[in-house]
């Protein structure tokens, strides 16, 4: 953020404001953006709890942003891409609303860029919450960004540890469903299992994508 000491900052798909907050002392202003109004009234309170005056919401889609060409310094995305129904179109909205020189950053669950692996994590993330759309792999990330008309400048890819009891009640996920993710993971292939780092309680660990781009 030493890049841009007035910093007008979106949180895109911001769902508790975590980012929000860490980021609002570093920025002039920050705009937590959701799709979800339960989510936007619980970054409101707690911004307002700790006092952060320069923390603003606005709800919609990713895919249809309601902001000028050029208005932000900086975009940040955590955690929110696979929900988005079409990450290429949501990618040029972000193009378009960043200023020339401006930044934007992506934190996302990965595919692995294998079938094997790649069905059994989607089908996991669909079973633990309904709204997932996709875990996009980091060539898919890559060429996505290119084609918005971004430049990528750096991705990275890490390793999350996964604890099953809070993973599934962070979401509130229906017993129905918490019993087939256990199920399928009883029933997958060895293979599966070791890249996953499955265990018997149902912890696993997932690839993270880190991306920096640049307008």
């Amino acid at each position: 953020m030493a890049r841009y000491p007035n910093a007008r900052v979106l949180d895109l798909g911001c769902g508790a404001g975590h980012v929000s907050f860490h980021v609002a002392a570093h920025a002039a202003e920050v705009v937590a953006y959701d799709l979800s109004s339960d989510m936007l009234q619980t970054v409101a309170s707690a911004a307002q709890a700790r006092g952060l005056s320069n923390v603003a919401t606005q709800q919609g889609l990713a895919e249809r942003l309601p902001f000028a060409d050029g208005s932000f310094d900086v975009v940040i995305s955590r955690y929110s891409a696979h929900h988005w129904s079409d990450l290429a179109v949501a990618l040029r909205e972000v193009k378009r609303v960043l200023k020339t020189g401006g930044s934007a950053a992506f934190v996302d669950v990965a595919s692995p860029g294998q079938p094997l692996f790649d069905t059994y994590l989607q089908a996991v993330e669909v079973l633990r919450d309904t709204s997932h759309v996709r875990d996009y792999a980091p060539s898919e990330w890559l060429d996505l960004v290119s084609g918005a008309g971004l430049k990528p400048l750096s991705h990275e890819r890490q390793r999350l540890r996964l604890e099953f009891g809070t993973w599934i009640a962070r979401m509130r996920t229906p017993d129905v469903m918490r019993d087939a993710i256990l199920a399928l993971q009883r029933s997958v292939g060895t293979e599966v299992r070791e890249y996953f780092e499955i265990t018997a309680d149902g912890s696993f660990s997932t690839d993270v994508l880190v991306l920096f781009a640049e307008k």
